[in-house]
């Protein structure tokens, strides 16, 4: 039997469901590129140290499709340019790396070679700036 995490512990995995390619029609949202992905990543047995968050839109509408990664205390970060059809494994590998890390600083040589690639930002801890004079 798998602990749960404390809330603390649990890292936000953010998809933008209104991702699209600009080949693809505004209509049905649920066929989107975004939808898609996050559809495949909800697929099989949910890992509790992980929270998928289908979001409407993460701004990143030149590199479609967009996820990123969140925790208490930690970095966060924004990939594009993920393709719906082969990224659900890549993303929920990177998320469980990122989530094992004290700071969201997963090491350049584990990162998977698709996260290195598609990097759209990196925002610091909320939490953990301190101010200077």
């Amino acid at each position: 039997m798998r602990d749960v995490p404390s809330s603390n512990d649990i890292t936000s995995v953010y998809v933008c469901v209104t991702c699209r390619r600009a080949d693809e029609p505004l209509e049905p949202r649920d066929e989107r590129s975004g939808a898609r992905l996050f559809a495949a990543l909800s697929e099989g047995e949910p890992d509790p140290a992980l929270r998928l968050i289908p979001v409407e839109c993460l701004s990143v509408c030149k590199r479609p499709c967009t996820v990123g990664f969140a925790a208490p205390g930690k970095w966060t970060y924004v990939y594009g340019d993920l393709a719906p059809e082969t990224s659900a494994a890549t993303i929920l590998d990177g998320a469980r790396l990122y989530a094992a890390t004290p700071d969201g600083l997963i090491p350049w040589r584990q990162r998977p070679d698709a996260l290195k690639k598609c990097v759209v930002a990196r925002i610091p801890p909320l939490d953990g700036m301190k101010e200077t004079a």
